[in-house]
């Protein structure tokens, strides 16, 4: 289902700008695309997706690309929180034509000017034909 409402975050990127997620693309061709309603195609589509939501502070995109069954109430951004980079290191599953998958992969960030790094596994599932966010497993 595609909507045409502007989002809170093409007011914090420059469409023209190259997408937060890393790949070589504007943010309207990459990842703005999937904030602004399109359905992302893969498991690994949409964890980029989430890490530029993140990034932007996309709170109604986190929430409904969320699993219901974990799924918080609403998002607690961190004042002071700003996502650097995004590595992707495994994927397996999450193709068009699978109903889960797993990314793994490393994001950095400086939180109040400090450098820091989040590894995470994170599990994804199909959820009334849509890939969804499930959970994750945090290492160091």
């Amino acid at each position: 289902m595609s909507r045409t409402r502007p989002s809170r975050a093409s007011a914090l990127v420059n469409a023209a700008a190259g997408c937060p997620c890393g790949l070589p693309a504007t943010y309207t061709e990459c990842c703005g695309r999937y904030h602004a309603g399109q359905a992302a195609p893969t498991a690994e589509a949409l964890m980029r997706s989430r890490y530029a939501a993140f990034a932007v502070e996309e709170e109604t995109y986190l929430l409904r690309t969320w699993h219901p069954s974990t799924r918080p109430a609403g998002i607690g951004f961190e004042p002071g929180m700003r996502w650097t980079g995004l590595e992707i290191e495994a994927t397996s599953g999450g193709s068009p034509f699978h109903t889960t998958g797993t990314v793994t992969f490393r994001a950095r960030y400086t939180y109040r000017g400090k450098p820091g790094e989040l590894y995470e596994k994170s599990r994804f599932a199909r959820h009334e034909g849509a890939w969804v966010y499930l959970d994750a497993i945090l290492t160091t």
